[in-house]
Parts: structure tokens; sequence; C-alpha cells
């Protein structure tokens, strides 16, 4: 497996009574590497990284490059919508020994393709270090269009893009305008399995908190071409990756690594509430199918 490609978890971040369960995140990244998953990306928007301080941020960056002790790459989430912020979080990833950096497009500002270069070429220049874009128009109300992904990829330490816009239009105009080795991640666990057959390399995955082997070997077999394996998993799972979006991402995730005993709390924080009795339900009865439980 090539560096950054395949099965790449967003790793939950556990809490207990509401602060950082460093013994879960530990315990969690252990799980992950056994079961096969080949990237981790803590503080990303499945870590709660808008609910973390600098210091829980920080922390729970520095603890996942021990942790993994350089047995996969590790993608830290950096991003902010001020990018002097941005900057100082990708600095200390750097300073920790993260691999690479995952940068979100800002947030609330809604800034134009001009602004959104500015920002991106202003963290590549003053941090030396990989950097992934990662665009996910449902959470920050403005989209990245491939056009400015490609006049970015031209920086040299700006590698890939994590790309949650959902379009396989989109997904296929970035990797036809981007330089061959620029790396596109699928944000999304149902176009995963696509956007690697139209050249994508991999996916930063929500299933993958749950049910991270089925994901490895997806990202495997669609990598290697072997379409009739890659089809069946992504239908065999298919259950389970709707089951997460339920209710806000990663209210389900989080409750569903509790359902497998591998956190001892699965809730978020405010102003994420709890899966309801409802979402509950649905949780557990597609990770029966998957005879997770």
């Amino acid at each position: 497996m090539e560096r950054f490609h395949g099965a790449n978890v967003a790793i939950v971040t556990p809490f207990v009574d509401g602060c950082l369960d460093e013994k879960g995140l530990v315990d969690l990244i252990e799980f992950q590497i056994a079961e096969g998953t080949h990237g981790i990306v803590p503080c990303g928007t499945t870590g709660e990284s808008a609910t973390l301080n600098f210091a829980e941020h920080k922390r729970v960056i520095e603890l996942t490059v021990q942790t993994v002790a350089g047995r996969v790459p590790v993608i830290a989430g950096t991003g902010a919508n001020n990018t002097l912020e941005a900057i100082e979080l990708t600095a200390s990833a750097k300073d920790s020994g993260a691999d690479a950096v995952l940068s979100v497009t800002p947030y609330y500002n809604k800034p134009n393709a001009e602004g959104l270069y500015r920002h991106f070429k202003a963290i590549a220049e003053a941090v030396d270090i990989p950097m992934f874009l990662y665009n996910v128009p449902g959470r920050t109300a403005i989209n990245m269009t491939p056009e400015t992904v490609a006049r970015l990829s031209r920086i040299d330490n700006i590698i890939g893009i994590k790309e949650a816009c959902g379009s396989l239009e989109q997904i296929s105009d970035i990797i036809r305008l981007c330089p061959e080795d620029f790396i596109l991640l699928s944000g999304d666990d149902f176009t995963a399995m696509p956007t690697v057959l139209v050249g994508g390399k991999g996916v930063i995955s929500v299933i993958s908190n749950v049910y991270p082997k089925g994901m490895s070997q997806m990202m495997e077999a669609s990598l290697a071409g072997d379409l009739k394996t890659a089809q069946r998993l992504h239908y065999r799972m298919y259950p389970l990756m709707k089951a997460l979006f339920c209710a806000p991402n990663p209210v389900p995730a989080k409750m569903g690594v509790e359902f497998l005993g591998r956190i001892r709390s699965g809730l978020p924080r405010l102003p994420l509430a709890p899966l309801d009795e409802a979402g509950v339900e649905k949780l557990k009865a597609a990770m029966t199918g998957l005879e997770l439980l």
C-alpha cells in the first residue's frame, strides 16, 4: 500500500466526564492498526475538532503520533477559518511528528476562490509539511472548485485533497485537472469505492471507526482492481454507512464504538446531542447485520 493510500480512519475523540480520555484514544488507535487500517486521521470532523480547545487539539495529535510510532501514516487535522490559527495548529502538528496535515476550507467566512487560494498558500508557505486540502461543503457552506484545487496542487507541499462533495463529476474534474501524483481521497464512505474506480487513492472514513477491517479490505480490493470483491463489500457495509449518518456525525459513530466496548463513553460534546432511541435501534440493527454485535 502506497503512503496515504487506502482506508484512513477519521478517528473519534473519546471523552470521559467531558474530558479527553487518553487511554481510550490509545486503545482505539491500537484497535485500528490491528484491524488493518492504513492511516490515522485525528482531529477531523469526526474527531470533534470544532469543540476541542487548542491544548486538547495539540495533545490529541501528539498522543496519536506517539502511539502510532510510525506503523501507519498520521494525517493530522489542523484546519481553521482563521488562517493564523490554522498555521499555528499546522506548525504544532509538524513539531509533534505528524506525517501530513488535513486543512479544511474556512467555514462561516465564505471566502471566494482567491481567498481560498491565498489561505492555503499561506499555510503551505509557513509550515513545510505535506498538506491535504479538505472540501466539505455540507459543513462549511462553501464548495472549492476543481479549478481552485488544480491551482493549489501546483504548490509543492500540497499533495492531495479529501473531497467530501459527494459528486463523482467534481471528483473526476479534480483528478483530470491535477497532476498525476496528486492524491484524491474520498471524504464520504458512500463514494469511497467508486472514487477509487475513477482514479482516487482511498478514503478518510467514518465507518472505519466501527468496522475498520471491512473498509480496509474494500479499499485494498478497489485499488487492486478487484471490482467484484469491492462491490460486494460496498453493499455489505452500506446499511451501516447509512446508520452512521442517521444523526449528525460523529454521534452515531461514537455510540457504535462504545457498543463495541472500545471506549467507556460514546457521548459527544455539546452542541451535539446524544443519539436518540430510534437512532440507537438503527445503529444496533446495522451492526448486528455485520455480526459486530
